[in-house]
């Protein structure tokens, strides 16, 4: 049960830094992008890996995002209104299903004080499902010691504030298609592989009934401190 507990912990501070996908620019997909995720260089059990999420589905429309994935142990999901300037965590943990409301200023302000990163943008190209992606480096600078990550993105569907409220990637242009995740020297690696073109309801972008607001502070109660 303390394992389980830990993982628990683990899965919601992963959930708390994916990135915060945004549509605010002039691009006009809507549909959904479909992603696998892999864990490189993990030392757990395949039993401790299979209470984490092996897919991601980003739901676009407009300037709403959707971000959602699910495993053994629950469910993180993630709203964001560009326009109306929040974004939404639904938790779905251990029974509980609980929602975590804040304003973009509030993302803004809690990502400020985190190490900037410097982006190198490569001429080296691939396409990942269906479209033409370029190479990024990013490297952090954190208590003396730089670390650096491969990401993939395209042009074709959105610009940089598809980014806005993930430290890392803020300064990426593109929406991302190949990236990675790392909490606790434990990685996700997020895919691309299907890129659909449909309408999306507009209910996929509220707050289900059965999801109770919650705070910052109750959460990190709850997990034992799991949160950002």
């Amino acid at each position: 049960m303390k394992k389980a507990a830990s993982i628990v912990c683990l899965i919601f501070a992963l959930g708390l830094v994916i990135p915060t996908f945004a549509v605010g620019g002039s691009e006009k997909f809507e549909g959904v992008i479909s992603y696998d995720i892999t864990f490189p260089n993990s030392t757990m059990s395949a039993d401790q890996l299979a209470m984490f999420p092996k897919a991601m589905t980003l739901s676009v429309k407009g300037t709403s995002t959707r971000n959602e994935s699910g495993s053994a142990m629950g469910g993180m999901t993630q709203i964001t209104n560009y326009d109306k300037k929040f974004t939404v965590s639904l938790i779905n943990v251990m029974g509980k299903k609980l929602a975590l409301k804040k304003s973009l200023d509030e993302i803004n302000k809690e990502i400020s004080n985190d190490p900037k990163p410097s982006v190198m943008t490569t001429m080296e190209t691939k396409e990942i499902a269906g479209y033409k992606c370029k190479k990024a480096i990013v490297t952090i600078e954190k208590n003396g010691k730089k670390t650096s990550a491969e990401i993939w993105f395209t042009n074709e569907l959105g610009g940089k504030e598809t980014n806005f409220g993930n430290s890392v990637y803020k300064d990426i242009d593109g929406m991302l298609m190949e990236f990675s995740v790392t909490e606790r020297n434990f990685t996700m690696k997020y895919t691309a592989t299907k890129v659909e073109k449909k309408a999306v309801a507009d209910s996929q972008f509220e707050i289900p009934a059965d999801y109770t607001l919650t705070t910052q502070e109750e959460l990190k109660s709850m997990f034992g401190g799991g949160g950002k």
